[in-house]
């Protein structure tokens, strides 16, 4: 299951579990879309992998299976990944 991380690593702009702004790689590493098309241009600069929309969890099974509380936020802000080899 999806943690639903609540921010952006880069601008730490909040994202909630509704956004269709965050997006995420195959770690779950979350970013905004704006940082994720300017910056990052589309890859992820902890693991180098490209970025999808995160899937947007039905608000009936919030209460179940509610979003993450824990930010992760990088405060020397984020750069491009390296290009690939």
């Amino acid at each position: 299951m999806l943690l639903l991380k609540p921010n952006c690593e880069c601008c730490d702009r909040d994202l909630g579990p509704d956004s269709p702004d965050a997006m995420i790689c195959s770690f779950e590493c979350t970013f905004c879309r704006s940082c994720v098309d300017g910056i990052l241009k589309g890859r992820c600069p902890n693991c180098g992998g490209e970025f999808v929309r995160r899937p947007i969890r039905p608000a009936a099974k919030l209460a179940k299976f509610p979003p993450s509380h824990e930010r992760v936020f990088k405060p020397e802000g984020c750069a491009p990944a390296a290009a690939a080899p």
